[in-house]
């Protein structure tokens, strides 16, 4: 897609009865996401992969800005990139194709990790008149629970965030031990609560209550790596379990998740709602047992909640 040459009008139709044209169709039935922007950054095509992989219809985003709070692509630092470093931005500014993976930000709240394709559309005598982004949802779901979602095994699944549940965090945490056990594979864990949640159901109700821990459960999952995992403990308490790691690189995978949560959010009428959590990070260390490993975390935990919530306590 590196040259294009016309960008479609979100209904755009062909000359002969009514139906869309060829280009259409093939862009409509796309498993990527795509949408076009003109010189202005003003959305004009929306297809419905991008619906499917946002949340957001594209009666909401037809005509908008990108930069208008819809999407909000922000790195893995936390970086908004659509005020410092937006690609169709700067491929509007040169005429060059870009690749970049991001976060955006789902209707629903949470963070969508995607990879991105920015490419030019030109016009007849060569300028630069729009830009078209491409980009496809890679989340890493991982593949043990995935196996046991294709078994249907919904005993280890938490059915309303849709992560894995405290027998599935159990189960993984046994799994760990085993490997450090016998292959010296170290690892940390780290809980986290909601902060204030109590607040969030008495103002708005337990459905807008349960909105939130699902936006939370899947904004943590979208800010692991491949091999971590992450599991509901109970309530509005999660776990992280990171193999191969040591204290920093825990801290490090540590505020990259609550970074995350803190960026998320989604609309009700025309407020903002949005939490933080507070965590408790851990490393097993030598001779520890299991038992041990957790009460220090959770005591760490509730040393961010007293140190003023929002923040990362380890030990």
């Amino acid at each position: 897609m590196e040259n294009l040459h016309h960008i479609p009008k979100g209904s755009a139709k062909s000359d002969n009865g009514g139906g869309l044209a060829l280009s259409d169709m093939l862009l409509e039935n796309l498993f990527d996401g795509v949408y076009y922007v003109d010189r202005d950054r003003t959305i004009t095509y929306w297809n419905k992969s991008a619906e499917r992989i946002t949340g957001f219809d594209r009666s909401e985003v037809l005509g908008s800005s990108c930069s208008h709070g819809i999407l909000r692509h922000i790195n893995d630092m936390g970086t908004e990139l659509c005020d410092h470093g937006c690609p169709l931005k700067k491929t509007l500014q040169d005429g060059r194709t870009r690749e970049i993976e991001v976060f955006l930000h789902h209707k629903d709240g949470h963070r969508v990790p995607v990879a991105v394709r920015a490419a030019p559309v030109f016009d007849d005598q060569g300028g630069v008149v729009g830009a078209v982004e491409v980009f496809n949802d890679i989340s890493r779901r991982k593949n043990v629970l995935k196996e046991l979602q294709q078994l249907r095994q919904e005993v280890y699944l938490d059915e309303l965030t849709q992560i894995g549940n405290r027998k599935f965090a159990n189960l993984t945490l046994d799994a760990r031990m085993v490997e450090q056990k016998e292959h010296k594979v170290n690892f940390g864990v780290v809980f986290c609560d909601i902060d204030h949640f109590k607040r969030v159901n008495d103002t708005y109700g337990h459905d807008i209550g349960d909105r939130v821990l699902s936006m939370v459960a899947r904004s943590l999952e979208g800010s692991l790596r491949e091999m971590d995992v992450a599991c509901r403990w109970g309530g509005e308490e999660f776990l992280l379990i990171i193999p191969n790691t040591d204290l920093e690189g825990l801290g490090t995978i540590a505020e990259r998740a609550r970074m995350f949560v803190e960026r998320s959010w989604f609309d009700l009428e025309e407020q903002r709602i949005n939490v933080t959590i507070s965590m408790g990070g851990a490393v097993l260390g030598a001779g520890e047992t299991m038992d041990f490993l957790i009460r220090r975390a959770d005591e760490n935990m509730y040393a961010s909640k007293q140190g003023g919530r929002n923040r990362v306590t380890l030990s």
